[in-house]
């Protein structure tokens, strides 16, 4: 098979890159039914760019490439020692060229092994059949959504919906409440995966496994059938919406599977899947290794109708608020006074130099000094996709990652430098809000997965430290031009998730009453 490990490689780059079709579908349908003039449309429609903006330049759609997750069938006779070898070299070839972001970390000391490769990682699953052909498919789940899967055990009592017992009323609540869970934090509107039965691993892996369907199919379980088109229909009544900024589109794609259980056990395990949803499959022939078909639909041949000049700054409304959003032009480094004047709902474009930091910046400044003067500054919750050339270090992906990491360390952190703005996405919590309320500072929301969308207003990297962290833990410096982000969280008290999920929490209850019998 000597073509087998070309074959992977062009797999990853196709799946990083370029969104199946039924993927952008499910996308133009959701943007259809959501009001293009909210936050929650515009950050559709820069979705859509984004989108596009990824297959036209064949770098990942978002800068959180995920955990790589290959399942693969074989023939009887097939070599799957050499195949391994093959998908760990494709693995290591995609990370050197930028279409995978370096995610392998050692789960003790935190280093990051830098190819993808290490213990467990890339997570490969070989199965036989009786079939001649190989079929290869690919999911990169990023970390932000992998973190809001839930997993639960019936009969149960959950929030707002009462108890859920060992039945198809039960497993409805679970999925409910699942999606309620997640609110913006999983880049929503999101796709999920439900597996019913099994045990505590393999209920997680049939979830995972629903992933791989085509979203236009149809359960063969009839049962299951309406159970999926119930959840996609109400789910979309929470009002959480897309980023959680609330909306119309919260969810985007349902499919259940069910297997056998112990008569002790009866878990619902639910995996979420954000809009970035990257999967994507091939038949190999056997003797070759070369790639015969792709199973799913090739996403160029789905356009995105997206707008050129779409921009989250175009927004002229705040959505769930009453209050207009305006749009103010900062330039870093950014005035106590400035930040006073915001209001949840402005739009805010940045200009001048912002820092990314994660986790593991956060924890090591909360006893450390920094290595430059942050008074003034804005922090940037970005896990980027770099590239290094001659000419320097360059951002090929620079997305939001999920801020509420971040929630132990943040207030401590804005108070003890003088930052005063930062950006993520999902929002973070009561001790960042008090904080920004007595320090002055503001949390401003991106646009989830637009990795592509926010690369192109970084113009220049000023510099880089905490490289031994690894590229997506490393404090980038950033020269950054035109970087739009939503105020929602300001120095008021006032915040737009606590908001959302105050009133989902209330829509969710509407769904108490038994629907199946």
């Amino acid at each position: 098979m000597k073509l087998f490990e070309e074959s992977m490689y062009r797999l990853i780059v196709e799946t990083s890159t370029n969104l199946p079709g039924d993927v952008r579908r499910a996308v133009n349908r959701g943007r259809a039914s959501e009001d293009a003039a909210t936050r929650a449309g515009l950050a559709l429609a820069t979705i859509a760019q984004n989108i596009e903006m990824a297959e036209q330049e064949v770098s990942p759609i978002c800068q959180d490439t995920g955990m790589p997750t290959f399942i693969v069938h074989t023939p009887v006779g097939a070599n799957q020692i050499e195949m391994k070898k093959a998908i760990y070299s494709a693995v290591i070839r995609a990370t050197k060229d930028g279409k995978l972001r370096p995610n392998s970390v050692d789960s003790l000391t935190g280093a990051n092994s830098g190819d993808n490769l290490g213990p467990g990682t890339p997570v490969i699953h070989f199965e036989q059949w009786e079939q001649d052909q190989v079929d290869v498919r690919l999911i990169l789940k990023g970390g932000g959504c992998e973190n809001k899967n839930i997993q639960y055990s019936l009969p149960a009592e959950l929030e707002g919906l009462g108890k859920a017992g060992r039945d198809l009323d039960g497993i409805r609540k679970c999925i409910m409440h699942a999606v309620y869970q997640a609110q913006g934090q999983g880049c929503s509107a999101g796709f999920i995966g439900v597996g019913i039965g099994g045990d505590r691993t393999t209920g997680y892996e049939l979830a995972k496994h629903q992933l791989f369907r085509h979203v236009e199919d149809v359960n063969p379980n009839g049962d299951l059938a309406k159970l999926e088109d119930y959840i996609l229909e109400n789910a979309n009544k929470l009002g959480i919406g897309t980023m959680g900024f609330g909306g119309e589109v919260t969810l985007l794609g349902c499919k259940i599977g069910a297997m056998n259980r112990l008569p002790a056990s009866f878990f619902v395990s639910v995996a979420y899947n954000c809009w970035a949803f990257r999967r994507q499959g091939v038949l190999i022939e056997p003797e070759t290794g070369e790639i015969t078909d792709w199973l799913y639909e090739a996403g160029s041949e789905v356009q995105m109708n997206a707008n050129s000049e779409t921009a989250v700054s175009q927004a002229d409304d705040s959505g769930p608020s009453d209050s207009k959003g305006r749009e103010v032009v900062l330039q870093t480094p950014i005035s106590e006074e400035q930040i006073r004047s915001l209001r949840v709902g402005d739009v805010v474009v940045i200009r001048g130099e912002m820092h990314t930091g994660r986790d593991a910046l956060h924890k090591y400044l909360m006893d450390h000094d920094a290595p430059i003067d942050l008074n003034g500054s804005v922090i940037y919750h970005c896990g980027p996709v770099m590239m290094q050339d001659e000419e320097g270090w360059h951002v090929k992906a620079a997305g939001p990652t999920t801020s509420i990491r971040e929630e132990p360390y943040q207030g401590d952190i804005l108070k003890k430098f003088g930052i005063r703005a930062v950006i993520g996405k999902g929002g973070m919590g009561s001790k960042t809000l008090q904080a920004l309320q007595e320090h002055g500072g503001v949390y401003l929301n991106a646009i989830g997965g637009a990795a592509q969308y926010y690369a192109r207003c970084i113009k220049k990297v000023n510099g880089v430290d905490f490289m031994e962290f690894g590229i997506p833990e490393a404090m980038w410096h950033l020269e950054v031009d035109g970087f739009a982000a939503i105020v929602t969280m300001d120095s008021h008290g006032n915040s737009l998730h606590a908001d959302v999920s105050k009133d989902s929490a209330e829509k969710l209850a509407m769904f108490k009453e038994p629907v199946f019998s």
